[in-house]
């Protein structure tokens, strides 16, 4: 899961990303939309001010953000992710795992309530989890992250009315049954897809705007297009929020120009505001903070579609863009060319592979090898991407650096930013596609397994290596870690020659965060950490 924030921070991240126009750069280059008219909020002695965008949804099963915006604080799951990307105990007090590694046994807190005050319960849990994966729900994300539980995926395909790999102990104990014993499975249910809904709130009609969640906030006020706020939960089954609200501005608005008239108290940076930022001069300074960001941007390839059906077309297309000089020109620099699919930081990352350097000699030499010797051969191709009407400066050089570089003709698409995942996940991707992944935990399987195995959801492209798939089917079980990571290694060497898509750059997450928020933690991945900050009188 977005815009060219690979897992920005909290306000802005979402779980995939994409170029959209100029506005999108690299990880931290916030949307300057135009300042019109938005809600003022007074009393900030005991709020912390965002921005963000107006959400796609706030329902779990539907999401394709991660859990560290509104959704993450409003709802809980099992566990979760804290800021040094540890499990830890959330809805659930604790747990017990089999000598088989197959079976889960879970204990939820006694005193966990929702926001009217019911008792949660297993059977929750149970709801929960068998509503994401009902058909009818149309969840793209539960069998990415709920998939090894046994029988999920018969009731997702409609050929069970349960989950046969689920059972009610009692009121505060589920067994959860594998049907093959991944060791990051807890890691996995840190997503929003995992999340516990109210049965009776979501039978409500505009049940989003008003849901009964578990988290440390509660929804007070929802205006589409104009603000958000969210009252501390003083039931919370944990330590209460230090702060009494989360105010996100959803309406049009400058960021930077915000935050320098102390309207919001943190906002994404990039571009010419990292480079001022990053000037020891600047008032700015003193307020950035910088990270890695566990993001790898690329350029889906349609591997089912021809000319890109052809490995040859494939490499040549990664040969013949200068990923170096587009991180310049877009992001000053601040930016690392992606030679695979896994991010500095991540577990199993080498740094081995040298990728696709920049060779268009190369280039059109794997491109007469296909049998386009010449140009004129190639078929027009298209380029889906995001935006208001006009292609972005982004995507305008990239297709101006391969129709110079290849002598093709390249057809921009563009297609409304709210539902350009929505059309990706029904298949219009046309044969280039702006996309990037995010991880939502620390292991590469949730990268090399869940965007480049055969029957990945996520694969948008249709990548398909039998051998890749045997390989990651073989990691999932694997419980040396040494091993597992090897072969990960391995792995990721032979995606990387398949050239499922284009690979084009890692970066580094920038925020400015005002003095009186304290305890704010910059992660490379989004977590839920809101309810543990603080405010500086």
């Amino acid at each position: 899961m977005t815009k060219l924030h690979p897992r920005s921070p909290a306000p802005l991240r979402l779980i995939l990303f994409f170029f959209v126009a100029s506005l999108l750069l690299f990880n931290c280059q916030v949307v300057e939309r135009a300042l019109q008219s938005r809600t003022a909020v007074t009393d900030a002695t005991d709020t912390i001010r965002l921005i963000d965008s107006q959400p796609r949804t706030l329902d779990p099963a539907l999401t394709l953000g991660g859990p560290d915006g509104p959704l993450g604080h409003i709802f809980s799951g099992l566990v979760s992710l804290d800021t040094n990307l540890q499990i830890q105990p959330e809805l659930a007090a604790g747990w017990t795992v089999s000598d088989d590694g197959l079976l889960y046994t879970f204990y939820l807190r006694q005193n966990a309530v929702f926001h009217n005050g019911r008792v949660v319960a297993a059977a929750d849990v149970i709801y929960s989890w068998e509503r994401a994966a009902d058909p009818t729900t149309g969840s793209d994300t539960v069998l990415t992250y709920l998939g090894d539980i046994d029988g999920l995926q018969a009731k997702y395909e409609g050929r069970a009315d349960h989950i046969s790999g689920l059972r009610l102990v009692d009121d505060h104990t589920l067994e959860v049954r594998l049907n093959a014993p991944v060791v990051y499975f807890l890691q996995k249910l840190a997503y929003p897809v995992a999340y516990v809904v109210d049965e009776q709130n979501v039978a409500e009609t505009d049940w989003e705007h008003h849901p009964n969640g578990t988290g440390p906030f509660r929804l007070d006020t929802w205006r589409d297009d104009d603000v958000m706020i969210l009252l501390r939960n003083d039931n919370y089954y944990l330590e209460p929020a230090h702060i009494g609200r989360l105010v996100y501005n959803l309406g049009p608005g400058l960021p930077l120009s915000m935050y320098e008239t102390d309207e919001i108290d943190l906002v994404g940076i990039g571009g010419d505001t990292l480079a001022r930022a990053l000037d020891p001069n600047d008032s700015l300074s003193a307020d950035l903070r910088m990270g890695v960001s566990m993001c790898t941007s690329v350029i889906g390839l349609n591997n089912r579609l021809a000319p890109f059906d052809d490995v040859r077309v494939r490499q040549a297309f990664n040969y013949a863009l200068d990923k170096q000089l587009l991180i310049e020109t877009f992001a000053d620099g601040n930016g690392l060319v992606a030679t695979g699919p896994l991010p500095p930081g991540m577990p199993g990352y080498t740094g081995k592979s040298a990728g696709y350097p920049y060779d268009p000699e190369r280039a059109r030499q794997l491109m007469a090898d296909a049998g386009y010797a010449n140009p004129a051969d190639f078929p027009v191709i298209t380029y889906t991407t995001a935006g208001y009407g006009d292609v972005g400066d982004y995507v305008t050089a990239v297709i101006t650096m391969w129709q110079k570089n290849l002598g093709i003709t390249i057809q921009p698409v563009v297609l409304d930013p709210f539902t350009y995942y929505d059309e990706l996940y029904d298949g219009n991707i046309g044969h280039l596609f702006s996309s990037g992944w995010c991880a939502d935990y620390p292991d590469p399987q949730n990268f090399l397994d869940v965007l480049y195995h055969s029957d990945a959801p996520q694969n948008l492209g249709g990548y398909s290596n039998l051998d890749v798939d045997r390989q990651l089917e073989q990691a999932r079980v694997e419980r040396d870690v040494s091993v597992r990571m090897a072969l990960y290694g391995e792995i990721e060497q032979e995606i990387v020659a398949d050239a499922p898509v284009v690979f084009a750059s890692h970066g580094v997450t920038a925020v400015l965060v005002k003095p009186r928020v304290q305890n704010y933690v910059l992660t490379p991945i989004g977590v839920v950490q809101w309810q543990y900050v603080s405010l500086r009188p």
